[in-house]
């Protein structure tokens, strides 16, 4: 028996948030294929055409949730005011392994579609890990950590896709390293990648 949500009068741009809010919601156990519009549409109490009326179209719909999602992953992956370099870093990506193993099928099927093509997925993807990359320097304006070179932003960027990779594979099989052998690994890294140049 499928229940519907009774429609409710919202403005145009509290119907789009609500929506948005869903896809997210949606997207963290399911991949962004597995997205299905006509069970959105229905949670929201609106038609499909209503749907297709704010984002243009299915693709639309699914960039704008996408953006939504990247720009909650840079959120809360904001490093805390407080600690030295390294403890900030700890925590920040304590919370991106956090939002990835909250959302992993959504956050798989983003890293597959930005991989196989999808221009305006990878335009998302990658203006998303640009701006993670540059807080690093943006965090460290004096360099006492990250010198800003061009040698330690290739290096910053290497890191970050090692980050990804890592992070996937132990949220697949969380028993291969526990979470702290993972967050020591993770944010150990890069300072020792530095440090070798």
């Amino acid at each position: 028996m499928t229940v519907t949500t009774p429609r409710i009068r919202l403005t145009p741009e509290q119907r789009r948030e609500q929506l948005l809010d869903l896809g997210v919601q949606m997207l963290a156990t399911r991949s962004l294929e597995e997205l299905s519009i006509d069970r959105l549409a229905e949670a929201a109490g609106i038609s499909r055409g209503l749907l297709y009326h704010y984002f243009g179209g299915k693709q639309g719909f699914y960039e704008a949730v996408v953006q939504r999602a990247a720009d909650d992953l840079y959120a809360q992956t904001e490093p805390p005011a407080e600690g030295d370099q390294l403890e900030r870093l700890l925590a920040s990506m304590a919370a991106y392994v956090d939002y990835v193993a909250a959302n992993r099928a959504g956050y798989s099927s983003l890293v597959r579609a930005a991989a196989g093509g999808n221009e305006a997925l990878r335009a998302i993807y990658d203006t998303t890990f640009a701006a993670l990359a540059e807080r690093f320097f943006a965090e460290d304006p004096a360099g006492e950590l990250l010198p800003d070179t061009p040698a330690n932003r290739t290096l910053v960027r290497a890191w970050q896709a090692m980050a990804e990779e890592l992070t996937l594979t132990w949220c697949a099989d969380p028993t291969v390293m526990s979470r702290d052998e993972l967050l020591r690994v993770l944010a150990g890294s890069l300072p020792a990648m530095i440090e070798i140049l």
